[in-house]
């Protein structure tokens, strides 16, 4: 689709915060001596920095417009003075300070960046300087206080980094990040809202400097308390496959990506060099700038897209200090802040928004974004796999909305593929999606119970007094009558049996009942609530079968070994005796759960005292299975009490069923 897009943006500030940024730190013209605020011994003079910070007479709170007027002389001091130092007098005179943040090396390189300016590098440089300061502040912060505050404007206004470095020090840093009221530039750059050139070096060469002043003082403080600072480990990305959406991006690929970037009117032209910068890391494997570089540009790209779609073309400026930004959240969310409908979500269409917030924002997904800008991941280790599908996502979104004809590039082979891919994303991250993976995955555990050794036949004969097996015939028979009771509720396609359990409460009719489409986008409260339920049944209901094939395994070997007691002998044989009806019940609540969440939209439907009779059902059957869990645990070994336990949940089960209160009896 076509999308007439405003072209000629030139730049995404608003006046204000362009004047705060590009022309207030140049209105005082004083050249200022670097040997005012560094000793002969390297160290930061912090008096002589902090005298800078001005102040409100009305209530002692920082002047941020007076303070940026007077620092910009010291850090155009400062940014002179590194051009003035080879690499090596740096490393000699700086390394040792940044130790404390944990990424030296990467301090290092930003002195790199300060040498041949780059517009794109020193914009790069400070997110990721920013993003480690954070970090580090915030391992400075538990040294003290408990829980670290998520936003990084709560952390540098706490009292608990005051007491460390003291308040003057704080308000200096106040002045360039964290505060909406200074020059903000951690915010400016992650949200897209600056381009290149509207970033002075300036800025960035005084982070650089303040980063080593406070490493200093932080040595003297941890010399006092005989504190030692711990450094959180960094989130890493496990199963990488799930991220797996896009193919490889080869060097054509890439390089059809370059024509794209210069055609789409995604791509705003003061933002070119960021795109042309991040397809260029990508190719020197350079896979965290990548991303660093991609993601504040997709987020510029789809305010664009959502300004134009919402008809408010003011919102994709960064707005004034008392106002809000448009960010990701207000771009992705259902509603406008006039309660409007968001009609982003309609242009952008399902599969668009359910990789955008399964990327960004479910809690259980790679929340890239967040991450990064919070100094979480090891920019070291970043994992091609994920930067490859920032970048094809990009891709794609370029190809969809660009007033150019793109014919010529859709045709192109590899293009089709990421098109076609994009289209048919379903979400992975969001509850729904964990649970139907939760579910397939205890199946498969169940699964390998036929397998397990048991002893053979003619020993049990040997034990006297031993309980036949009338108890688990009854449950397996009540098992059965409830899946015929049921049967009518189900996809038809299942079973023709005689042998209901084994032909219904199997792998293959599970996996096709997950394959079922279920909107996951702006989920209701219910059905989210409801969700949460259903993944404590089934995780309970893995937990049995874990530690069912544990005990099997261990009391099979030591009954092989001989190293069984009489009792343990009884109790191996009720164990074996329960298997016989804990597969089955186990499955059917699967089977249950599956085809609540595959109708679970239907719970909006229910009465208020409906739903609450109905939630008080799910949550009866997870106390059914805590407490399974809790008999068949090796430390209590209650098998016989099993049993009780099955009969009361299924005659449970069945009142439900009567009273046709399951969501899969409302659907037909």
């Amino acid at each position: 689709m076509g999308m007439a897009l405003p072209h000629s943006v030139t730049t995404c500030l608003s006046p204000p915060v362009h004047y705060v940024i590009c022309k207030l730190g140049f209105e005082k013209k004083d050249s200022y001596d670097i040997n005012t605020i560094l000793s002969e011994n390297g160290e930061v003079c912090w008096q002589a920095v902090t005298e800078h910070v001005c102040y409100l007479e009305s209530d002692q709170s920082v002047d941020y417009i007076k303070s940026i007027r007077s620092l910009g002389p010291v850090c155009e001091s400062v940014n002179l003075h590194f051009k003035s130092l080879t690499k090596e007098q740096f490393v000699i005179q700086y390394a040792l300070w940044f130790r404390w943040t944990n990424c030296t090396e990467l301090f290092l390189e930003v002195f790199d960046v300060l040498q041949y300016t780059q517009n794109t590098e020193v914009a790069l440089g400070l997110m990721k300087l920013t993003s480690c300061l954070e970090r580090a502040l915030g391992d400075v912060y538990l040294l003290i206080g408990k829980d670290c505050p998520f936003l990084l404007r709560d952390l540098l206004a706490s009292k608990q980094l005051a007491v460390v470095f003291g308040q003057p020090v704080m308000n200096v840093l106040r002045v360039f990040i964290g505060s909406p009221y200074g020059l903000n530039l951690r915010n400016v750059l992650w949200h897209g809202f600056a381009s290149p050139q509207e970033i002075p070096a300036k800025y960035c060469a005084m982070l650089l400097f303040l980063t080593a002043g406070l490493g200093q003082l932080l040595q003297t403080y941890l010399l006092q308390t005989k504190c030692i600072l711990v450094h959180r480990p960094y989130v890493i990305f496990l199963n990488l496959e799930e991220l797996d959406v896009f193919p490889d991006l080869n060097h054509e690929t890439l390089s059809v990506a370059e024509e794209l970037v210069k055609l789409s009117s995604f791509v705003l032209k003061t933002m070119l060099p960021f795109w042309m910068a991040a397809l260029t890391a990508f190719k020197q494997s350079r896979y965290a700038d990548s991303v660093i570089l991609l993601l504040p540009q997709l987020e510029v790209g789809l305010r664009l897209l959502f300004t134009t779609t919402n008809k408010c073309p003011n919102r994709l400026l960064t707005a004034e200090p008392s106002a809000l930004y448009t960010t990701f959240d207000e771009i992705l969310a259902k509603h406008l802040d006039n309660e409007e409908v968001n009609q982003l979500p309609a242009v952008l269409e399902e599969p668009t928004m359910e990789f955008l917030w399964d990327f960004l924002n479910h809690q259980e997904g790679p929340r890239l974004r967040d991450r990064l800008s919070h100094g979480e991941i090891n920019l070291e280790a970043f994992p091609r796999e994920v930067a490859n599908q920032i970048v094809a996502f990009a891709i794609t979104l370029l190809c969809r909305f660009s007033d150019v004809d793109m014919l010529a590039f859709k045709e192109h082979m590899i293009i089709k593929l990421l098109m076609n891919c994009a289209s048919c994303y379903r979400s992975r991250f969001h509850p729904v999606s964990r649970l139907k993976k939760q579910v397939l995955e205890c199946m498969k555990s169940i699964h390998l119970w036929p397998e397990l050794p048991i002893v053979p036949e003619e020993h049990v004969q040997m034990i006297k007094g031993l309980e036949g097996n009338a108890g688990a015939s009854t449950l397996i028979f009540m098992i059965s009558e409830l899946i015929s009771q049921l049967q009518q509720y189900m996809p038809q396609n299942c079973y023709r049996s005689d042998d209901l359990i084994n032909s219904v409460l199997t792998e293959r009719f599970l996996i096709e009942l997950c394959d079922t489409r279920i909107c996951t986008l702006y989920s209701p409260r219910p059905v989210l609530e409801m969700v949460v339920v259903l993944r404590k049944i089934s995780t309970q209901c893995h937990q049995v079968s874990e530690q069912v094939i544990a005990s099997t395994e261990l009391r099979y070997e030591q009954w092989m070994n001989k190293t069984l007691r009489s009792r343990q002998r009884h109790n191996y044989l009720r164990m074996l005796n329960s298997i016989k009806f804990l597969s089955p019940v186990l499955r059917l609540i699967l089977m249950l759960i599956t085809l609540e969440l595959v109708n679970v939209h239907l719970v909006c439907k229910k009465n208020p005292f409906d739903y609450q009779q109905y939630l008080k059902f799910l949550k009866s059957i997870l106390q059914y299975t805590e407490n399974l869990v809790t008999y068949t645990s090796p430390e209590k070994n209650k098998w016989d009490e099993t049993m009780e336990l099955t009969n009361k949940a299924l005659i449970k089960i069945r009142k439900i069923g009567d009273r046709k209160l399951m969501l899969m009896q409302l659907a037909t």
